[in-house]
């Protein structure tokens, strides 16, 4: 293989796959990058076997077709360090030859053949869905979504689709973000994606792209790249049974406001107890040792006696940071139990501190 391209094009390319590069394992095929010149179109491979990534760049001279291989993390030093202008990418033997004016490196390859064949789309069913609306929505449940779960179902997001709605809801058992968007659809089924192909995803989807999926596997095609998650196989939790039926209180809230008194107790304490009261409410710090926050804003609550919830501030300011109205709800029924906070099609239960 021998092909010329442009550095920055290849820094970019080379840089967009290191989320998907075995980090720990150097010796592993799946440290290396694959790369692919054939038919005017230089394709660039990396996995981690859960996830995938092929770029597919046609601005390129290609002199010679053929495969390589190269340390993903070492090729992305090189390409850094160049300076602008044109990159020939050789292979000879067994070694890859990255050379530019004077300055010459030479890594060595895996064999081609041994690297990871990526699933296609065939005998797989196409998801009829905006995959900009679908990236969008999902950064909005994300941050519920838990991570190191013995239950792994936990650690990806639930894509339900109905009828005339699909759910998509993440939880890590103190709080669950469900958001809805309501669009007709030919089948009803759902999936769990992993977290770490939601972040990436988010990165990936602003373009126009076609989805597949089975049971194992989701697949994401476009004119610049294919992108393919392994999905978890387990039973999400019945999350329509965590949701209160009924509500109490519901107060509609000032977004800035809110963010503003929380950062204040933030400061000092991951915890506080939010009092409402009919013509203020009251943040207070839950600090065991003797320090202390606490701010309060004058603000028409509604309320005719105050209200009082303990909760971990990072749940309220997740769900405040994923809206983008200036308002929203909170529906309460008692000190001791699940409330929620609302805003649109997306809605937020969080399970309060109880001392």
């Amino acid at each position: 293989m021998r092909v010329k391209i442009n550095k920055n094009s290849l820094e970019s390319i080379v840089t967009n796959t290191k989320t998907y590069l075995e980090k720990k394992d150097t010796s592993s095929i799946t440290s290396h990058i694959f790369l692919s010149a054939n038919n005017g179109v230089l394709n660039v491979k990396a996995t981690d076997y859960e996830i995938g990534l092929t770029y597919k760049q046609k601005n390129l001279t290609i002199i010679d077709e053929g495969e390589a291989t190269a340390n993903g993390r070492k090729l992305l030093s090189i390409i850094s360090s160049l300076k602008d202008g044109d990159v020939t990418l050789e292979t000879v033997q067994n070694y890859l030859y990255i050379k530019q004016n004077n300055s010459k490196y030479k890594l060595p390859m895996f064999k081609a053949e041994d690297f990871p064949k990526f699933p296609d789309i065939q005998n797989k069913n196409k998801f009829e869905i905006d995959s900009s609306i679908l990236s969008r929505s999902l950064k909005k449940i994300v941050p519920c979504v838990d991570t190191n779960n013995h239950k792994f179902e936990l650690n990806g997001a639930l894509v339900d689709i109905k009828n005339d709605y699909i759910n998509l809801v993440g939880t890590d058992t103190r709080r669950l973000g469900i958001y809805r968007i309501d669009t007709q659809t030919d089948k009803e089924f759902s999936i769990i994606i992993p977290k770490k192909a939601i972040l990436e995803i988010q990165k990936l989807f602003y373009d126009k792209i076609e989805i597949y999926y089975d049971e194992n596997t989701l697949i994401a095609v476009s004119d610049n790249f294919e992108f393919f998650t392994k999905l978890i196989n387990g039973k999400f939790p019945d999350y329509a049974r965590v949701i209160p039926k009924e509500i109490k209180t519901r107060i509609r809230l000032n977004r800035d406001m809110m963010i503003e008194g929380m950062k204040t107790i933030s400061i000092l304490s991951e915890q506080m107890k939010l009092t409402f009261a009919p013509n203020e409410i009251v943040f207070e710090s839950i600090i065991e040792d003797n320090s202390e926050a606490r701010t309060s804003i004058e603000f028409q609550t509604g309320v005719s006696e105050n209200i009082s919830i303990c909760l971990k501030n990072r749940y309220l300011l997740d769900f405040l940071g994923s809206i983008e109205e200036s308002e929203f709800d909170i529906e309460l029924n008692s000190q001791e139990t699940a409330f929620l906070v609302v805003c649109g099609n997306l809605k937020t239960v969080i399970m309060p501190i109880v001392s």
